[in-house]
């Protein structure tokens, strides 16, 4: 399944959900607040941008935003909420397009790096930060770790979430690398709603050679953005990477 065809018409007009979910204030805001952080008073450049869940109230926040998306039908989403000339969008893959000018933050966010899926597409996403950014400019990952201590032996699923009306469901391919998440939506009736995304799951570890390979040193990894230790139980991540600065003349 092409990326293009998971993130069609049907999943940009379901993909806000304002309040709740990776929109509530608790989860977007303490985003928001160390990416202007670490913007540093300059350009930042968002991979996959979407329809604009950060990068609006970034840009809000006095950050010039530009972004880079494969999506048309996300696009046409964030154009709901800001113009070409407050946050213009490149229309290609995060891990070849280019945006113009060069920028002090690249960030991608959500887990979105997961959405490439071979290791070559996931190094040359890393290059392309790089090629984006200034001497000392930083990449931003937001990443999920991978559950396969939860998975049963000889069982290839977990349910990641569960609520009233809602289940999260993810299948693994542990030889290649992949999962599939499977997000089931239903009410009282006997129809549900099923809306699948495929992934490549990273190790923190084969993020960083990543980023190596590309010319970044990880500056930090903490297990969210308001900066908590990251551990062995975290499920997830912020990691930082930094270019090299300019040398002093």
């Amino acid at each position: 399944m092409e990326q293009d065809q998971v993130w069609d018409d049907h999943a940009a007009r379901n993909y806000d959900t304002p309040g709740t979910g990776m929109f509530a204030p608790e989860v977007l805001e303490p985003a928001v607040d160390r990416l202007a952080e670490l913007a540093y008073g300059g350009r930042a450049l968002e991979f996959a941008i979407g329809t604009g869940r950060v990068a609006v109230p970034l840009a809000g926040r006095g950050v010039p935003v530009t972004g880079i998306e494969l999506s048309l039908p996300m696009i046409g989403r964030l154009r709901t909420k800001a113009d070409e000339a407050e946050i213009p969008v490149v229309v290609g893959d995060m891990a070849t397009a280019r945006a113009p000018g060069a920028y002090t933050l690249v960030y991608l966010v959500y887990n979105t790096i997961s959405n490439l899926l071979t290791q070559s597409e996931q190094v040359a996403c890393f290059r392309n930060a790089a090629r984006h950014l200034a001497p000392g400019g930083r990449f931003v990952i937001e990443l999920w770790v991978p559950e396969l201590r939860r998975l049963p032996p000889g069982q290839p699923a977990t349910v990641f979430h569960s609520e009233p009306g809602y289940i999260g469901l993810d299948t693994y391919d542990v030889l290649q690398q992949h999962v599939v998440s499977h997000h089931f939506r239903f009410d009282g009736s006997r129809q549900a709603e099923l809306f699948r995304s495929p992934h490549r799951y990273v190790w923190p570890a084969e993020l960083d050679l990543m980023a190596q390979l590309a010319g970044f040193a990880l500056e930090s990894r903490h297990a969210d953005w308001e900066g908590s230790d990251f551990t062995a139980d975290s499920r997830s991540h912020v990691s930082v990477y930094r270019l090299p600065a300019a040398p002093e003349r």
